[in-house]
């Protein structure tokens, strides 16, 4: 028997077979488009992300060896945020889906924030006002698509998330349903009480009847059912894609966190089942949902990780592969004095500044390509550190350690660097597919496929174990110097 998860991210689908020793046994991953119909929108295909994802896991099945009777359950770990209406007859979308990324609902944002109600969302959801969440989202689509307003008023539509489209699809629409990771994501979800807030699917004139039924995040929610696949798997595991990494780094402690390194950074902690009010700039977010109990996480976003060395391979050509940069950063033994603040795109937690720009200070005759390369890889550091800063003050409990995954995460340098100056231990787990291990692991533990959470943590083992090396009054002074250099990227791009 094995575990099979469907992780549906944002530029591709996934699908990977796990035994019972949470090893994969077979992957198979398929790209599709990204759809870009005007400046600071992004649209997927919501028939392609079906396709794509039915077919990888048709995959990964062939490639490790296992018939569908041998499936024992189904986990769904997804891109959040990106939102789709499709009607509940035929199942057919009623417009592209709009992206997590796209930001085309900022003006109405910036009217709910003129009207005053940004402390009820704030306070009933955990979130900012922000087009990043489903909310506006639904709102632009019941506005601006021919008949969809109508339709919806008369119970004709369903919306969700990318977990209950495939959900539908896997079922033959048979079930509409999302969890509470998913659902803590839309701004239509009160994370106090545990379910869909009629006081803010007012305020966004949203019909409830298009809405999903919230389920949780470890338990059968359907039957795999339709012509694209031969299976009749349960489908038993549904979480967003950083809860569903939290979960498989087995995060599973109040107070343990994980880092996620791709092209930007996500930072959660585990913060048990009270849900802590951010003071700090942190997101309050449903962690997952297991008999009945929800667990709660605060969780920081940093806008530039990985795409900083991106940068330095296609901007200045320092490096020509992004390997190279370890090597390159590692012929100096420090940054020589340099700071790169990679505010590319703005700064993300704790900062909130969309008008911060990328900047390099303390260069002199003497900075070269090695400083710059080592200064970018500390940049990273720099900004998981505020995240974790902004949690600990938050939660009123310092980290004990920081769990890693993600491409940047295999970088030894940068995990030593993040060990330094967070002076707590940096560990990297020896199975690097914690998001769609996360999946499988809530799809199994409710079918009994693992007994329990103290099984699968016996499971997870380390790779490496990064301890802190530099004492913390180094940190501390280098954590000044980059806040000096932050104060001098803020507000750039605002008007003289």
């Amino acid at each position: 028997m094995a575990v099979l998860a469907l992780d549906q991210g944002t530029t591709s689908s996934r699908a990977i077979v796990f035994n019972r020793a949470g090893e994969a046994l077979a992957v198979a991953q398929e790209e599709f488009a990204q759809r870009f119909p005007q400046p600071g929108w992004v649209e997927h295909d919501p028939e392609e992300i079906w396709s794509t994802q039915a077919a990888v896991a048709r995959r990964a099945l062939l490639r490790a060896g296992v018939d569908w009777p041998d499936v024992a359950a189904v986990g769904i770990t997804n891109q959040r945020e990106t939102t789709i209406l499709w009607d509940r007859r035929t199942g057919e979308p009623v417009h592209h889906a709009i992206v997590w990324q796209d930001r085309r609902t900022a003006p109405l944002c910036e009217k709910l924030r003129q009207q005053g109600l940004e402390p009820l969302f704030r306070e009933r959801t955990g979130l900012l006002l922000d087009p990043y969440f489903c909310g506006t989202k639904i709102r632009w689509l019941l506005d601006h698509v021919d008949g969809v307003l109508e339709r919806a008023k008369r119970g004709e539509l369903a919306f969700g998330t990318v977990d209950t489209w495939l959900i539908w699809k896997l079922t033959g629409g048979a079930v509409h349903a999302t969890d509470a990771s998913n659902a803590s994501r839309t701004l239509l979800f009160n994370v106090h009480t545990g379910a869909w807030d009629n006081e803010l699917l007012d305020a966004l004139e949203i019909p409830r009847s298009l809405l999903p039924e919230v389920r949780g995040s470890s338990e059968v929610v359907g039957t795999i059912d339709c012509a694209d696949l031969p299976g009749k798997a349960p489908i038993a595991g549904i979480a967003g894609d950083q809860q569903a990494a939290l979960f498989g780094q087995c995060c599973t402690r109040h107070g343990l966190a994980k880092a996620t390194y791709g092209t930007g950074a996500f930072v959660l902690l585990n913060t048990g089942e009270t849900p802590v009010a951010s003071s700090n700039g942190l997101l309050t977010t449903v962690g997952w949902r297991r008999d009945g109990r929800d667990v709660y996480a605060l969780e920081g976003s940093v806008f530039i990780a990985g795409a900083v060395v991106q940068w330095l391979r296609d901007g200045l050509g320092i490096i020509r592969h992004a390997g190279e940069i370890e090597r390159l950063a590692a012929d100096v033994p420090d940054s020589g004095g340099v700071v790169l603040v990679p505010a590319f795109v703005g700064l993300g937690t704790p900062w909130w500044d969309p008008d911060a720009r990328g900047t390099i200070v303390g260069l002199t005759r003497g900075t070269s390509a090695a400083h710059i390369a080592r200064a970018a890889l500390e940049s990273i550091a720099y900004q998981v550190v505020d995240v974790v800063r902004a949690m600990e003050a938050d939660a009123g409990k310092p980290l004990e350690e920081l769990r890693v995954d993600g491409g940047a995460a295999r970088n030894d340098l940068l995990m030593q660097v993040q060990a330094d100056l967070l002076s707590v231990p940096v560990v990297r787990p020896a199975v690097s597919e914690t998001t769609a291990l996360g999946a499988a692991y809530l799809a199994g533990l409710a079918v009994g496929y693992w007994g329990g959470e103290e099984e699968i943590a016996r499971q997870w083992r380390v790779d490496r174990r990064f301890e802190p090396k530099s004492g913390a009054a180094w940190a501390e002074a280098r954590m000044a110097q980059w806040h000096r250099a932050v104060e001098r990227a803020r507000g750039w791009a605002e008007p003289a």
